[in-house]
């Protein structure tokens, strides 16, 4: 009879945004190039923006074994989409965003000196990019997204795109103070 695992053995990451790095070693100066296309995961932007789940993402990355861990640098390319903030129209912006991120190895001294949550570590020879690449995504993207940075937004009074009416567009506005007056009295003569 074999015996199952036990639930309390912690099943190391995969996907396709883990990266293994045994082959690698512990040699530093050990080098090698990702080149690679995978599917972007869920919830990757916020909420006026962001990459869609199972867009491309294209890393163009360098995993280097130093003393301490494997260092992983370079870029990752990816298209986010979404809406203007002042007129709701889709937007579409392409990413090129940087990365370069410490795995930090299992005992080194980074490991033992430094909070969980202060640097990232390799787990089962293991990079976990996933984080790393939404942090830098996150924080690439637009606070408000414009579909153009003259973008004047959206009509307070009938909510057509100001862009897309005639210069002299109005509503008529009565001051609420005295639209009481003008209930009981009826419109002024001109």
């Amino acid at each position: 009879m074999t015996r199952s695992r036990s639930s309390d053995h912690k099943h190391p990451p995969s996907g396709p945004l883990v990266l293994d790095t045994r082959e690698l070693g512990r040699r530093p100066g050990a080098m090698r190039e990702v080149r690679r296309e995978v599917p972007a995961p869920a919830d990757l932007g916020v909420d006026l923006i962001k990459v869609p789940e199972g867009a491309p993402l294209l890393l163009d990355l360098r995993l280097e074994s130093v003393s301490e861990g494997v260092l992983v640098s370079g870029y990752v390319d990816a298209t986010a989409e979404g809406e203007c903030g002042r007129c709701l129209d889709p937007v579409s912006q392409p990413l090129h965003v940087h990365l370069q991120e410490l795995f930090a190895y299992p005992g080194s001294s980074t490991e033992e000196t430094t909070d969980e949550d202060e640097i990232a570590r390799l787990d089962d020879e293991r990079a976990d990019l996933e984080p790393v690449i939404r942090n830098a995504i996150v924080l690439d993207l637009p606070l408000t997204p414009l579909c153009d940075p003259d973008c004047a937004g959206l009509c307070a009074g009938c909510g057509e795109r100001l862009d897309d009416l005639p210069d002299d567009h109005t509503h008529e506005q009565i001051d609420p103070r005295w639209a009481a007056l003008q209930e009981k009295f009826g419109k002024p003569d001109q």
